[in-house]
């Protein structure tokens, strides 16, 4: 990033801080991908709340960013285990947040699983969630019973950019690790599993490449929309996965599973748009297959009279390439911002929330003046 742009970049930061500045700031706690530009929202974050850690997503973190950020706030290590355990959640705010009121920042629903006992014995208050993806979502709508309000921007139409960029970048990542092997996308049938925003991104782009897609859902209604955007619809998992000589997994809830593996055609690629844990079940793959690296990010699973490749270790692909979608991911980062203030006022019930339209509306006037010059 050119040094205007991210002086641009900060000064659209602290103008949206400024506007979206809570009377009562809030301590915080930030999980995000801590990728080259996130510096300058780390600390709008800092700004409309007291920032007590950064929880850098673990495959995705800039040595340059992480350096920015640890002279604005402590960065702790992130992991699944961390908040499965009541516990160890417990504890760990408790040590960098005794008695305050807090607002969790999270990407993937990190936090679901001990939000109750977060909830129950911090001694300080839960003020409230804010998620930034629909997996996330998904983790907090689920539950019969959520015990804080929880404001999520994934559904937000201040997203849809950014979901049809990442599907962009997806593509890219997956056809450029082909490309390294030799292979390309085209001949080979492609399988989306999940036509969610990201889903029907990806298979979008793949069509317009020429790319034969079958697009896989469990959701009668997506089906329906896949149908009418020209896609085949797959019936029977198993036949798909046979025919398929790409599959990119979307659906943030295990789109394989160990005895699916062996279900795929010999020679095909797999690849994610999430972290592995969380689309793929790789520790039920059967023992009797083998692994070998077939170059940088690209790993052969082999038995007798039969094989796969696995991009980026089942980690998302874009990565591997910067994941960048542009300016528009500020869109998203600035409503995580204004999730912020709606959660200090102490006023929501528990349940699910989103942004206000005068806030996204304010929000979009104010990128469009930054980066629509």
């Amino acid at each position: 990033m050119e040094q205007f742009e991210r002086a641009r970049l900060d000064a659209y930061f602290a103008r949206v801080a400024d506007d979206l500045a809570p009377t009562h700031r809030p301590s915080s706690f930030l999980i995000t991908h801590l990728l080259p530009e996130r510096p300058s929202f780390v600390r709008a974050v800092a700004t409309t709340s007291d920032l007590r850690a950064v929880l850098p997503k673990p495959k995705s973190v800039d040595p340059a960013a992480l350096r920015a950020v640890e002279r604005v706030t402590p960065c702790d290590t992130l992991s699944r285990e961390l908040f499965e355990d009541p516990d160890r959640a417990v504890e760990y705010i408790e040590s960098r947040a005794p008695g305050e009121s807090v607002v969790l920042l999270d990407v993937g629903g990190y936090f679901a699983p001990s939000i109750d006992a977060l909830c129950d014995r911090f001694t300080g208050r839960v003020l409230g969630v804010v998620e930034d993806t629909e997996n996330g979502n998904r983790r907090y709508a689920d539950r019969d019973k959520l015990p804080c309000p929880v404001v999520s921007v994934a559904r937000s139409p201040l997203k849809d950019p950014e979901d049809f960029l990442v599907g962009q970048s997806v593509v890219f990542s997956a056809e450029a690790l082909m490309r390294s092997r030799g292979d390309i996308p085209h001949g080979r049938p492609a399988l989306v599993i999940g036509f969610g925003k990201l889903g029907s991104s990806i298979a979008r782009l793949l069509h317009a490449k020429g790319v034969q897609v079958t697009v896989y859902d469990v959701d009668p209604v997506r089906q329906t929309q896949a149908l009418s955007q020209g896609f085949t619809v797959a019936r029977d998992r198993d036949t798909a996965l046979h025919g398929a000589g790409l599959v990119l997994c979307a659906t943030g809830s295990v789109s394989l599973r160990g005895e699916d593996f062996a279900t795929l055609r010999n020679g095909a690629y797999v690849a994610t748009v999430t972290s592995s844990e969380d689309e793929l079940d790789l520790a039920a793959l059967p023992r009797v297959y083998q692994r070998a690296s077939q170059g940088e990010h690209v790993t052969r699973y082999s038995t007798t009279g039969h094989y796969f490749y696995l991009l980026n270790g089942g980690n998302a692909v874009n990565f591997l390439h910067g994941a960048h979608v542009g300016p528009f991911i500020f869109l998203v980062q600035s409503e995580i911002l204004a999730g912020i203030r709606m959660l200090s006022r102490g006023d929501l019930g528990p349940g699910m929330h989103e942004v206000g339209a005068d806030d996204r509306a304010a929000i979009a006037a104010t990128w469009l003046n930054y980066f629509n010059r």
